[in-house]
């Protein structure tokens, strides 16, 4: 198989096929991971009752229907989503964006999952005496690390052809899993203290962030797309999209919720990883590993192979392969950092809310330019870096979208509640985190006002400027 090159470059239609369920198992792929188990244990760990968390990580997960959404504008652009987003902040504007956006998300997630592989691959190695515990989280996180990039260098053909392979595999681990461990839950299970008043709210509110999250930081989504027909309906890549990462998310989050009432509180100490370890057969426990580690790899290996774009984006001259490496060593160092300085569950609940903040108003804003132009992408206008560029804006920028951004992320700072601060707004609440809908709204509302408004003056002056010329 061939190293693909293309980068931003607009695929030509002769080379786009493919079918919408195609993206089905491209996104199955990398959400059946061992993070939703993490995150669905630690809803029960903050204190929900079963029923309560079953429900929160269903309506946690609908945020995948913008995921769909934005993933359609792949086809109708031709190009990757760091080139479609130049529609939204303009020229110059994006590159700001995506250097803060593009590669803080992209080192954040695939560090968290490295993490998720390096922390279990490690037990195992130490388990079997090869190494000490140390040493282990290194050697695991570089092996792991190299794969991810190899499949990253190689790009959107292997990731398409192997997904399906991947998918059917990782379903037969985790099912296993979910079979036998099913066994150890407590189908009786009842908070010791049921939260109640403002303090269930509270909990809730910042588990919707957390499960959001995931889905919201896919803004990449044309990424994967955009191989396929124009013609393509976007109705069905939206769908295909959602249902592809929606499904397992909600599925293994809820195992995840399940198998917390087998665990003791002292998992929040050792680790739900470990915990989850202790609760299979050793056989499983290496299978499982196993199916983590190659899960791992599928994900990061979509995230580099994006992240390798989003640097042509900014207009760095490198190659998409080479771009790709560099994602991959700035990813590992971060890793390493985390692996030696905080446990996993920490990690994932902290980094996620954080993110939020600026995942949930640029979604907003390419699901919003993508219905607000009936997804009607100039391709080359894209691509054209120069004043001449239709998506120039006002000195290379789009003050609505970049103001859109701003005020989204403002707003979402001040409703966000973590261990680090509660903004303003939250704390006036009783520590409600309202980030997610706060920044979502203000993000939209401001986009779609300027946006509007600037159409109306842009109309006004052809008409101003054809009655001087009849005059």
């Amino acid at each position: 198989m061939q190293l693909e090159t293309r980068g931003i470059r607009l695929v030509p239609q002769h080379e786009r096929r493919g079918r919408p369920r195609d993206l089905l198992f491209v996104w199955a792929a990398p959400m059946v991971s061992v993070l939703n188990f993490t995150i669905g244990a630690s809803l029960i760990f903050m204190g929900l009752e079963l029923w309560q968390a079953m429900i929160l990580i269903v309506v946690g997960n609908l945020p995948w229907i913008l995921t769909g959404v934005a993933a359609a504008a792949g086809p109708a652009a031709g190009t990757a989503s760091s080139a479609i987003t130049r529609a939204v902040y303009g020229i110059r504007g994006n590159s700001g964006v995506m250097v803060v956006y593009g590669g803080l998300i992209s080192a954040v997630f695939l560090a968290l999952n490295w993490l998720a592989s390096t922390y279990m691959g490690a037990e195992i190695v130490t388990m079997a005496g090869l190494a000490d515990s140390g040493t282990a989280r290194v050697a695991v996180t570089i092996v792991v690390s190299v794969t991810t990039v190899l499949v990253a260098v190689y790009g959107h053909g292997l990731i398409t052809r192997a997904y399906g392979w991947i998918t059917g595999i990782l379903l037969v681990i985790f099912v296993l899993v979910t079979a036998v461990s099913l066994t150890a839950v407590d189908w009786g299970f009842r908070q010791p203290e049921p939260l109640q008043g403002i303090h269930l709210w509270v909990v809730l509110s910042i588990g919707f962030a957390v499960l959001a999250s995931t889905p919201l930081s896919f803004s990449n989504s044309p990424d994967m797309a955009r191989y396929l027909p124009q013609e393509t309906p976007r109705w069905r890549i939206a769908i295909a999209t959602a249902a592809g990462g929606a499904l397992p998310c909600i599925v293994f989050t809820a195992v995840g919720a399940l198998l917390a009432t087998a665990m003791s509180p002292v998992a929040l100490e050792i680790g739900v990883e470990h915990a989850l370890l202790g609760l299979l057969p050793a056989w499983l426990g290496v299978l499982f590993v196993l199916g983590v580690v190659l899960n791992t790899v599928a994900l990061n290996a979509m995230t580099t192979y994006t992240a390798s774009m989003v640097l042509q984006a900014i207009g760095l001259p490198m190659r998409r392969t080479t771009a790709a490496v560099a994602v991959g060593l700035v990813a590992t160092g971060l890793t390493l950092v985390l692996v030696f300085s905080t446990g996993l569950l920490e990690a994932v609940n902290l980094l996620l809310q954080l993110l939020i903040v600026i995942s949930a108003p640029t979604m907003t804003l390419l699901c919003m330019d993508a219905l607000m132009r009936r997804y009607r992408y100039d391709g080359p206008g894209l691509l054209d870096a120069t004043a001449n560029s239709p998506y120039w804006g006002v000195a290379g920028c789009s003050p609505a979208g970049l103001t859109a951004l701003l005020a989204g992320m403002a707003s979402g700072t001040l409703a966000l509640t973590t261990e680090l601060g509660t903004g303003p707004l939250s704390a006036a609440l009783g520590g409600l985190d309202l980030s997610v809908p706060v920044s979502a709204i203000v993000a939209g509302a401001v986009y779609a006002t300027m946006t509007r408004g600037g159409r109306r003056m842009h109309r006004w002056s052809v008409a101003h400027e054809r009655r001087g010329g009849a005059r």
